[in-house]
């Protein structure tokens, strides 16, 4: 299997052959956008130019801004909290559930004020969190979820695919990432309104730009009229290149294939753990199906050897690099510097929490005991090789 297959090449091909022509207008984006809300069975679809921008941009179009606080996971990459500073909002850390390591609703209705008005739940690794729950805490608090999905394509829930069952989802194109056009991403949502928020906000705030497919860009009929008022509203530059959408067209289309090898790799390696005491995997509960954008497992603590032993034994019998778990969102130099108020921002806010040890006890536990091993490998073969050189690894420690 190739990581970028003729079908993407394709794409591409038509999109330069097309010159860039104004003519040819947003055809690749138009068919990424259509095709990927069928896929995640939403109305609305809109392309981005990364998944920090489309989270940005879904929390200003839904009233989001200075003073508000969102609620978010500390144990994920930092882009999550910082979308809701680019909103001009307060992050708000919510602690994790040890055994799913997903965000943890009891935690999240403890954080709620009156400040409160948005939950950023984090598919962790490529598995849901208590979305029902969730969604229960956040009809009764009057509160927006945007969930964060860059970490999980064709994921489900209780049956429903993940990206679905929030007010938006945001989904990352990432090199990393399941899909991958190099950067991009996506914002997927059923409610018109916040749709054609979320896309005037991405284009500029153009007037004549609205929710469906393709509808990133104003006709060449409309601009071309000297009484046309372009900008009805605030918006930023946030639009992904035809490129891009090509690319990302053609991985949308094998996107099953795509995730089913990190799924198929995920089960060597949860088959070579089988039995160990020391290390755990992610709990998956019964009716969630994991994605697998990495395969995680948490290292208990052993007085024989720590994390940094058994990485460097795992490279030596074979084995590529393992990686840590990101640093705490709040315990990241930027937080630490920060005092009472985010003085880059303006209006300046007040810190509602305590950026320091002890804020989410869970994530502080879990965090540097987590070992992260590749998935996306694009021969099984390989792979196994890779489950092998972790199994040599299992069986040296345990001796």
């Amino acid at each position: 299997m190739q990581r970028i297959s003729e079908l993407e090449r394709k794409y591409v091909m038509e999109v330069l052959d097309s010159q860039f022509r104004t003519s040819a207008g947003s055809m690749m984006t138009k068919r990424l956008e259509e095709k990927f809300a069928e896929v995640f069975q939403c109305k609305y679809a809109i392309s981005f130019i990364n998944g920090t921008a489309t989270l940005h941009a879904a929390l200003v179009a839904a009233g989001i801004g200075p003073g508000d606080e969102v609620i978010v996971p500390p144990l994920t990459m930092a882009s999550t909290s910082f979308a809701v500073l680019h909103a001009g909002a307060i992050p708000v850390f919510a602690d994790i559930d040890p055994y799913t390591w997903t965000i943890d609703p009891k935690s999240i209705e403890d954080r709620i004020t009156s400040q409160t008005k948005a939950i950023i739940p984090v598919a962790i690794y490529g598995l849901a969190p208590d979305m029902d729950a969730i969604m229960n805490i956040a009809k009764r608090y009057n509160l927006f979820v945007l969930e964060d999905d860059a970490q999980c394509f064709l994921g489900y829930y209780k049956g429903r695919i993940v990206g679905s069952i929030g007010h938006a989802a945001s989904f990352s194109f990432q090199s990393s990432k399941h899909i991958s056009s190099g950067e991009g991403g996506m914002i997927a949502t059923s409610d018109e309104e916040l749709a054609n928020n979320i896309r005037r906000f991405g284009s500029l705030g153009y007037g004549a730009v609205g929710a469906g497919a393709g509808k990133g860009k104003i006709s060449k009929e409309t601009i071309q009229d000297p009484k046309y008022e372009r900008h009805i509203s605030m918006g930023w530059n946030y639009r992904m290149p035809e490129l891009c959408a090509a690319v990302a067209l053609g991985q949308i289309e094998r996107l099953q294939e795509l995730v089913n090898m990190r799924q198929k790799v995920a089960k060597l390696y949860s088959e070579a753990i089988a039995g160990c005491g020391w290390m755990i995997s992610q709990s998956v509960p019964e009716g969630f199906v994991h994605s697998y954008w990495t395969y995680a497992v948490k290292l208990e603590n052993n007085p024989q050897f720590n994390w940094v032993d058994f990485r460097n034994k795992y490279m030596e019998l074979g084995g590529d690099g393992i990686y840590a778990a990101w640093q705490l969102t709040y315990l990241e130099p930027v937080f630490q510097r920060t005092s009472y108020h985010f003085s880059t921002l303006s209006p300046p806010i007040r810190r509602i929490q305590n950026f320091k040890l002890g804020l989410c006890p869970v994530a502080e536990s879990l965090q540097p005991l987590l070992l992260q091993f590749k998935t996306n490998y694009l021969d099984i073969d390989v792979a196994s090789q890779k489950v092998e050189a972790l199994s040599k690894s299992i069986s040296y420690f345990t001796r």
